[in-house]
């Protein structure tokens, strides 16, 4: 009787963790079908060659641990403006450059702020927002992804040309909608699940590109960011692969379509016009809304080129920009 006593204590023990084990895996194969955690990347490390870390430990780019970005993140192209936005806050505890990434970090107003700069193009975001989620998201010892999302704010301060003749040189512009000329976000999948497909489609008819062009996508910012950032004006910014033909300056060399520029400038969509060129806030948005994080733009026009201005003292005003972003973001 002792005998069988022990046999039903084990089958039973026996049952219990496996009811268990099916209660944990139905459990992740429910968050993984809403889309609140990947099932298969959690069950597998991430590889050496695709997360590369450096020996102490930090991203391989930006050379930063997780402990060293804030939730809000300010991001800047010119690593020389890193240390313009720092000196708006109230403490500096971090800072740390590698190439032309350059971080610090601190506090406004009682809350951790960080500013990262970024190089210019969205080549340069796909590297700055894979790894700033990457810090949030994955826990770097065991390249795990982690079971609870970390979400971050994320505003690039920037400064832009205008495609529209009532927006003059110095005024500032927050992107509403931004549009990537340059293909970056169509390298990823699930790209249609975050993009605007019908203003792709218009803008497509109404601009008539190139087949030999990247296939252009439209993803909206983060509405909590937009309010904070109400004040300004707001519409469609368009991120161009490029400063000179992919923004329709001509040079040397003649461009493919010697007259985009005034298609832009007669676009519209559900009231709104394209405000601006610049070369980021398409990979912002686009990675950021893919990556479950609050992303948003707003730069300082320096130059018209509808009216053919630019504004050679434009750094004057960037300290007033600064200030006031940071105060909206840390509020």
């Amino acid at each position: 009787m002792v005998i069988n006593s022990l046999n039903e204590i084990a089958v039973s023990k026996s049952i219990k963790n496996c009811l268990f084990y099916c209660g944990c895996c139905a459990f992740l194969l429910f968050l993984s079908e809403k889309k609140f955690i990947s099932y298969k990347k959690i069950m597998k490390p991430i590889e050496d060659s695709e997360l590369i870390l450096n020996a102490d430990g930090t991203i391989f780019h930006l050379h930063l641990k997780p402990e060293n970005i804030a939730d809000n993140i300010i991001l800047v192209g010119d690593q020389d403006r890193v240390k313009v936005v720092a000196d708006f806050f109230d403490t500096q505890d971090f800072e740390v450059q590698n190439r032309e990434f350059k971080t610090i970090t601190g506090t406004k107003n009682g809350k951790r702020i960080s500013v990262v700069s970024t190089g210019i193009g969205t080549d340069n975001i796909d590297i700055v927002l894979t790894e700033l989620d990457a810090l949030a998201n994955i826990d770097l010892k065991s390249r795990l992804i982690n079971y609870q999302h970390r979400t971050l704010n994320i505003v690039r301060i920037g400064t832009c040309g205008s495609l529209q003749a009532d927006i003059p040189v110095g005024e500032p512009v927050v992107t509403a909608i931004s549009g990537g000329l340059d293909g970056l976000l169509n390298f990823y999948k699930d790209r249609d699940s975050v993009c605007n497909l019908e203003l792709e489609k218009k803008f497509q008819e109404h601009t008539r590109r190139s087949r030999l062009l990247a296939s252009p996508y439209f993803v909206e910012s983060s509405s909590e960011l937009l309010e904070k950032l109400k004040g300004y004006r707001s519409g469609i910014t368009l991120s161009a692969p490029g400063f000179y033909g992919p923004q329709g300056r001509v040079v040397r060399l003649d461009i493919i379509d010697s007259a985009i520029n005034e298609k832009l400038e007669s676009f519209e969509y559900k009231g709104m016009k394209i405000n601006n060129y610049e070369m980021e806030s398409s990979a912002i948005n686009g990675l950021g809304k893919l990556l479950g994080h609050n992303t948003a733009t707003i730069c300082l026009v320096i130059a018209n080129r509808r009216c053919k201005e630019f504004a050679p003292n434009y750094r004057n005003a960037m300290p007033d920009l600064i200030s006031n972003v940071v105060n909206l973001l840390t509020a």
